[in-house]
């Protein structure tokens, strides 16, 4: 029999009374418009000390000496450390993922563990549903399917997660040429809410094709209600247009949507409201005439990216409005680098992934790349050579140390194996010291945590096996810039000499970085691996393959004021613009406190609320932000944390200004073995309408604040003694570049 920590009533408000979160100036705003759960019994959402005790709780109950009649020694341990972990996310020196803040402690962690993890990765080429929770009937268990990678990426993608994907050479050439053109039809009851909506998207009337045209030539699928039964609706689209999958040869199927819940329809679990069967039926659809024209051909890389891109392309319209996609590569597949180029494309369903290429150490063109990074800001580039063979640089190749990686998560800062998730925790360590802790103590917290994750009972046979092997996690910092400039005055790259790259023979700028903080991060991963001996030692099982990144952050960063992961601020002084459902209860706090507010002019019903921000130590003479940082400065940034800090990879989307165009494929070459993922944009500087970020002066930024009276979080406590908040998350990313999941 399981027992189970809980932590005392008692504890929790003596935290509470010498505790004070480190709101940042977004902070309980974000939190409360992303984070904070409904709860029905209390007809109001979470405040922030029940989500800590939610997250908390649900994590230290995942650690497997707690099955089997526990010894009232690790009850004690764990029940401590849970009241560690308690003050420390409590205080924000850290948090876990958005994932897990949103998740953990529910009944939809306990239905499904993928839950816990923000990305995953999976490689697309036929492989086996196995033993897992979505396997179509129509499959023997060890039977290879061309549909099995879509449809874990579908499941993933709808469960709030993003996906990284490859459609490298080596995958792409392992798909069968198309056997058989499909076709399919959509049929809908009149019952159905979704009715008219439904056959305006291309669906049939019930009653109509039961007269006309049911004559059993066909194979019929009733869609459920589920998650898993739009995944298999997709499948077995595909599957039948091969004939390994097919062998009866059936070419015809319905699909009858009529169960599907309409849109507007409150979904328990993860939250949000349904949207109906239309994005089901247009996707569909668009993929199977895709199919059908390479009928007796192979699939290219693009008609695969396009696959992915219309199933991202249906989450988003579904009930997580944002998904995170990234597909990688081949480096000559000139195809596939130039997709996005395509405009109507584009904007119908290519934006729905990141694009990048996979190197190694012998790939040189990084001219090639740059000009195609300066025509749309694609690709970025990982290096797999580098994951498989090495984890921090400053430790040599390790051969083989993490040779089963593939591909990526969707913001670069994991590396993963065929099915493997990331698995995330951030500290803030600035906060973290402010707040009276020491870091190593912080770290060993943050490693154990994520360690309990890889625990859990996974969905898919392929992620439970990998994740039993690598039990991979990602211990993070963000803040990292603020940090550094505090402790030690000045920031990680204190100058660069000219030297001479013996391989290429370029003259490079070579980073000086100070001895004292290459030593203090040594310091902390050191902290980290030991944590990890000692817990994996304790439970039996295989040390964490990897321990260490640096994660974009974004949302999670807001919470405690913090920069995003190893990025500089977007400016000194700032207008933050975030976007609420016009129904959001927090629009009448703003209002009364005199935020400027306008609707927005992309999304109908959603109101765009400006907030002026200050950068930590905006006005300190070392301080730089991406407006005026040089992009060889962030290079050898990401590469300094790659070589001292992160076993894994290190996410960072560089911004470059338009003279230092020529300068990109110089540092992409200069670091090509240092660096395992970058991605390059152009610095905007907030020019297009609403941005979300837009510099301004500090004179601006003084008189915007001037403009604002009264304590947010007191007001809308006045305003709401009954907290009714069951609403659509608008424009939420967990990642500074928009790229990783909406939670």
């Amino acid at each position: 029999m399981k027992r189970t920590i809980k932590l005392s009533q008692d504890f929790i408000m003596n935290i509470k009374e010498n505790v004070h979160p480190h709101w940042g100036e977004l902070g309980w705003v974000t939190y409360k418009r992303t984070y904070a759960r409904w709860l029905p019994q209390k007809h109001r959402t979470e405040e922030w000390i029940e989500t800590v005790q939610r997250v908390v709780e649900g994590n230290i109950n995942l650690d497997p000496r707690l099955t089997n009649h526990p010894s009232k020694q690790v009850i004690n341990e764990l029940t401590d450390e849970a009241k560690q972990l308690f003050r420390l996310i409590y205080g924000l020196s850290a948090t876990p993922s958005g994932r897990n803040l949103w998740i953990s402690g529910t009944d939809y962690q306990q239905r499904t563990a993928d839950s816990l993890n923000n990305c995953w990765f999976i490689a697309i080429r036929p492989q086996k549903y196995g033993d897992s929770h979505i396997v179509p009937s129509y499959l023997q268990k060890d039977q290879s399917a061309v549909s099995m990678p879509y449809s874990f990426m579908f499941d993933q993608l709808m469960k709030g997660g993003g996906v990284g994907f490859s459609v490298t050479h080596e995958n792409v050439k392992q798909i069968p040429a198309v056997d058989y053109p499909v076709q399919v039809e959509f049929v809908i009851d009149k019952t159905s809410r979704s009715y008219d909506d439904a056959l305006a998207c291309g669906a049939r009337d019930r009653d109509e094709w039961e007269q006309h045209d049911h004559d059993g030539d066909a194979l019929i699928y009733k869609v459920p209600d589920t998650r898993e039964g739009w995944v298999l609706a997709n499948a077995q689209m595909i599957d039948l247009h091969f004939v390994d999958t097919n062998p009866t040869k059936q070419q015809r199927l319905i699909l009858d949507v009529t169960d599907i819940r309409a849109k507007g329809t409150r979904i328990h679990g993860f939250g949000g409201t349904a949207a109906g069967p239309m994005p089901l039926i247009t996707m569909i659809h668009d993929i199977n005439e895709l199919i059908n024209q390479r009928v007796g051909q192979h699939l290219t890389a693009v008609d695969c990216t396009d696959i992915g891109n219309l199933i991202g392309k249906a989450v988003v319209a579904g009930n997580v409005r944002r998904s995170a996609e990234l597909a990688l590569g081949s480096n000559d597949d000139h195809d596939f680098i130039t997709m996005k180029q395509d405009a109507e494309k584009l904007n119908h369903h290519r934006w729905a992934s990141n694009n990048s290429v996979a190197v190694d150490s012998h790939f040189m063109q990084y001219q090639t790349i740059a000009d195609s990074i300066l025509h749309n800001g694609e690709p970025g580039v990982v290096n797999l050579e580098l994951s498989r063979n090495y984890g921090r640089i400053v430790d040599g190749n390790q051969l083989g140390i993490d040779g089963d990686v593939e591909g990526t998560n969707p913001c670069g800062e994991v590396s993963l194996a065929n099915g493997e998730p990331c698995n995330l925790f951030e500290v803030f360590p600035a906060i973290a010291e402010e707040q009276g802790w020491e870091l190593s103590d912080v770290f060993r917290l943050a490693m154990r945590y994520t360690k309990r994750i890889t625990f859990s009972n996974y969905d898919w046979e392929v992620s439970r096996k990998i994740i039993s092997k690598n039990r991979r996690v990602g211990v993070s910092m963000s803040g990292i810039q603020d940090w550094i400039l505090k402790r030690f005055g000045h920031r990680i790259v204190t100058g660069f000499e000219k030297i001479t790259d013996s391989q290429t023979g370029m003259k490079i700028q070579k980073p000086i970085y100070d001895p004292k903080i290459c030593a203090t991060f040594n310091q902390l991963y050191q902290a980290v691996v030991s944590a990890d001996q000692e817990y994996s030692a304790v439970l039996g099982c295989q040390e964490s393959v990897k321990h260490t990144t640096v994660k974009p952050s974004g949302t999670v960063a807001k919470l405690a004021g913090a920069s995003e992961g190893m990025h500089f601020h977007y400016a000194g002084y700032l207008i933050q613009r975030i976007r609420f459902q016009d129904s959001d209860p927090l629009l009448p706090a703003f209002r009364a406190c005199g935020y400027r507010m306008e609707p927005d002019v992309y999304t109908e019903h959603t109101i765009c609320v400006e907030f002026p921000v200050r950068a930590a130590h905006a006005d300190a003479p070392e301080f730089v932000s991406s407006g005026n940082v040089t992009a060889a400065e962030q290079f050898a940034t990401q590469a300094f944390l790659q070589t001292y800090w992160s076993d894994n990879a290190v996410s960072c989307t560089i911004t470059f200004q338009p003279n230092e165009a020529d300068q990109l494929a110089g540092l992409l070459t200069q670091y090509r073995n240092t660096i395992k993922s970058t991605s390059l944009l152009p610095y905007l500087g907030g020019e297009f309408k609403q941005a979300p970020k837009q510099p301004i002066t500090k004179d601006v930024f003084e008189q915007r604040k001037a403009m604002l009276h009264g304590d947010v979080q007191e007001v809308f406590q006045k305003q709401n003694k009954q907290d009714i908040k069951d609403l659509e998350i608008v424009g939420q990313s967990d990642c500074e570049s928009g790229a990783c999941p909406i939670k």
